[in-house]
């Protein structure tokens, strides 16, 4: 499984789930351009010292993304409001990738296009989202539960 960040906007959200990435054993795509400075001492103010604990994939585009995922056999899983289909009620593979988009805009239609399944959180209507790492957590979660993949260790 993979979590994949559509030109995010916003340097903390992408430090958080960057730690979830880390402490989860799941690499990152970041698809550019982002909406802050993506260099490596940047993402190390952002991710604190989990940054060198998780793989981070760079891709100039969506296209190069979606290359590159074609050519590792992944499906891409949006995470997005426009979906019919709640992640609870969906059936994760191991080599799903979690697209996440923009915090301020989300993906555009050609994305949400390309994609080969959307999923979304169920939510009272009146309210407008969440915390695209809080999404991440939650999907991501469900996603690593039904396919076994959580890091093991041994408990006390």
């Amino acid at each position: 499984m993979r979590l994949a960040l559509y030109q995010p906007d916003i340097a903390q959200n992408t430090g958080t789930i960057l730690r979830l990435a880390a402490c989860v054993g799941v690499p990152v795509s970041i698809i550019a351009p982002a909406g802050f400075d993506m260099s490596d001492r940047a993402l190390r103010r952002a991710g604190l010292d989990y940054l060198q604990h998780v793989t981070i994939d760079r891709h100039p585009s969506f296209e190069a993304f979606q290359e590159e995922m074609q050519i590792q056999g992944a499906r891409i899983v949006l995470l997005t409001r426009q979906a019919d289909r709640a992640y609870v009620d969906f059936a994760f593979q191991s080599r799903d990738v979690l697209l996440l988009g923009r915090e301020s805009a989300g993906v555009p239609d050609a994305v949400h296009d390309a994609a080969a399944a959307r999923v979304t959180i169920p939510m009272r209507p009146e309210l407008r989202s969440l915390n695209v790492a809080v999404a991440a957590a939650m999907v991501l979660g469900e996603g690593l539960r039904q396919t076994n993949s959580f890091p093991t260790r041994e408990m006390p």
